[in-house]
């Protein structure tokens, strides 16, 4: 860490930059209870997505019980073929939003199987859906939550210790000048005092001769 000059200029120096620190400080501040926000939001979000897994999950099971039953194998009937997420800026942070998502159905014979497997089909493509939606919410929930963090830690930076050293330093360079500025008057006058001396010491010796 440099050492602090003890001078008007340093001095000049240490007063802009308070002046900085003092005006983004706010700025900084509103920002992180911005995102302190969304990340309530994004909390809220990913706990509505895992709900809607769950109940859909739970819908399967309770529409279709008959898939318990070993004898049907229908593993791989639906997947992913494809989705696209874009970015969405959220107070400055850059998020994952999840525009469309394309699920392919294996073929499979209407004739052959059970009726019910078309509801089952509709129902995979909802919760694999949704479970992507969940995927995404959690995303944007961990991307948040360490921008909070880092704001925070900009805002602590700022307010307990750029701004208190700042004014520390202003505080030594005025006391420092102020002391100095006294030294030199009483050491000018104790010139002029001396001088004033000197004068009349001779002004006396003039007149004795």
């Amino acid at each position: 860490m440099a050492k602090l000059k003890l001078s008007k200029h340093a001095l000049h120096e240490q007063q802009e930059q308070l002046k900085l620190y003092q005006r983004l400080l706010p700025s900084l501040d509103l920002k992180r209870r911005q995102l302190t926000l969304e990340v309530q939001k994004a909390k809220e979000d990913y706990a509505t997505a895992q709900a809607a897994v769950d109940a859909l999950e739970t819908q399967i099971g309770e529409e279709l019980p008959m898939l318990a039953d070993e004898e049907f194998r229908l593993g791989g009937l639906v997947h992913f073929k494809s989705y696209k997420v874009s970015e969405q800026n959220v107070v400055g942070v850059k998020l994952p939003f999840l525009d469309s998502i394309d699920c392919a159905v294996a073929d499979y014979s209407r004739l052959s199987t059970p009726p019910w497997v078309d509801t089952l089909v509709q129902r995979l493509k909802d919760a694999a859906e949704q479970r992507m939606r969940a995927e995404i919410s959690g995303e944007r929930l961990r991307i948040l939550t360490g921008a909070v963090r880092r704001i925070t830690q900009r805002v602590n930076l700022f307010d307990k210790i750029l701004i208190p050293t700042a004014k520390q330093n202003i505080q030594k360079i005025r006391i420092f000048l102020g002391d100095a500025e006294r030294a030199s008057v009483i050491t000018s006058k104790l010139a002029k005092k001396k001088q004033q001396q000197q004068r009349e010491a001779e002004a006396e010796s003039e007149a004795a001769l």
